[in-house]
């Protein structure tokens, strides 16, 4: 599709430190194993290039390590694309029904979200990859969407190879090079020659084997001959490649529900979080997704497109009918505010370092520590904590800090234990937030 014609464009030299990261490097080295073991099997081992088929095979491996690499460096490098610094809506008024974010100095657009990661506000975000060290998004949605195919079908390409050259290796070629390894203790009985076919009995002990000659002379030996370690390289090439397979595919089958549906995983968690909110007050209001076009082929061609460029600019979007640009942005900030009014205020009572799994908080807290990729946050005695979810033995809140509407001051956010804090008297905060809090991140 057109997303091969686009080119990958640096900003700056700055944007390969995102190879400096473990999930690149995993996914890279992935890549080169199973590649360059499915390569070399090939030729040595399983299918020669001076065969048609061979050929034919090596020009394939070859397209889809291109192939893949492309769309993988296209969405690292490319990017998601974020909302400009300093942005807010043509009209003023607009600025109502959006979400400010203090550390871009700018108001989020619709669709998008600030990433702690990249420290931007993200066009159209889904989730930040670690495999490619940046977000999904907007601009390199349709990239990550092919890498994530062509992945699964590359290795399904290259665990067939490797299982095809070790069941060769091991039942076919093995106990012809025993024999032939063996042939100074191997006596000659009896050579029938014949016009399509050479008989070769060999008598060795009590046994006598009838090998035919014109095949292993069509299906000779390999010159590197596969020993352990090649057997055992392939054996690893092949575990990694099943488990691309299964992981990658399944999420590629997530990514095209996103697209087809036009609803990202972030934009499924607000429409739910929007049903509990009117069926907790009994609301009579009925929340509609408003960027589902009502059509899967319509919510495709927003992503693939033949130019490569996705459709739109990442700030405004076409929404269905009933639904205006700023259905969901508004429906985001009624959320926010109900986040506020069941929020709970905590006073810290022990010391915490900010630990992911802190021992001196007992065994349960040390277990039970949130698989997620939300900081902690550490705690002093005598400081309070605004607490918005939690679970057992970990809350998620932000400090109550006296400057924190001051601009250009972030919000100190994240988990910390449960017995670390106290709820205070007044339990919830029920004073009337303050004008400029609809501004916080």
């Amino acid at each position: 599709m057109g997303t091969f014609c686009s080119v990958i464009k640096f900003e700056n030299l700055q944007e390969l430190k995102r190879l400096c990261h473990w999930g690149p490097i995993i996914a890279l080295g992935v890549i080169a194993i199973c590649s360059t073991m499915a390569m070399i099997d090939s030729v040595l081992w399983y299918w020669p290039l001076h065969t048609t088929g061979g050929s034919v095979n090596f020009i394939m491996l070859i397209n889809w390590t291109v192939m893949i690499l492309y769309n993988y460096f296209n969405a690292m490098f490319v990017g998601p694309g974020f909302v400009p610094l300093g942005w807010k809506p043509e009209i003023s008024q607009d600025t109502m029904y959006l979400q400010y974010c203090k550390v871009c100095q700018a108001y989020k657009a619709p669709r998008s979200h600030h990433c702690r990661k990249c420290n931007r506000c993200v066009m159209k975000m889904d989730h930040h990859c670690p495999w490619i060290n940046n977000c999904c998004g907007y601009q390199n949605h349709a990239s990550f969407t092919l890498f994530l195919l062509l992945a699964p079908l590359g290795c399904i390409h290259a665990a067939f190879i490797f299982v095809m050259t070790m069941y060769t290796q091991l039942y076919h070629r093995c106990p012809g090079r025993w024999l032939m390894e063996q042939m100074h203790t191997i006596k000659y009985k009896q050579i029938k020659p014949a016009r399509d076919q050479v008989d070769l009995w060999l008598s060795f002990g009590w046994n006598t084997v009838k090998i035919d000659m014109s095949a292993a002379r069509r299906d000779p030996l390999p010159i590197v001959p596969f020993g352990l370690a090649a057997f055992a390289t392939t054996l690893f090439a092949l575990g990694l490649a099943l488990g691309t397979t299964i992981a990658v595919g399944m999420l590629f089958f997530i990514q095209m529900k996103i697209i087809l549906r036009n609803k990202t995983s972030i934009e499924s968690w607000i429409e739910e979080k929007a049903k509990d909110r009117i069926q907790y007050y009994q609301l009579d209001e009925v929340f509609v997704f408003p960027y589902d076009m009502g059509s899967r082929w319509r919510n495709f061609k927003q992503v693939f497109t033949w130019s490569g460029v996705p459709e739109g600019d990442g700030l405004e979007w076409p929404v269905r009918e009933g639904c205006h640009q700023y259905s969901l942005t508004i429906e985001q900030l009624k959320q926010k505010a109900d986040k506020r009014v069941r929020s709970v205020r905590y006073k810290v009572i022990e010391d915490y370092s900010g630990a992911c799994c802190p021992l001196n908080k007992g065994i349960k807290t040390f277990f039970t520590s949130p698989c997620t990729e939300e900081p902690r946050i550490q705690l002093q005695k005598g400081e309070f904590i605004l607490a918005t979810r939690g679970l057992r033995y970990w809350l998620y809140g932000d400090k109550i800090l006296d400057d924190s509407f001051i601009e250009g001051v972030s919000r100190i956010r994240g988990w910390f234990p449960r017995k670390c804090v106290e709820k205070c008297p007044c339990d919830a905060e029920t004073d009337q937030a303050p004008e400029g809090e609809k501004k916080n991140r």
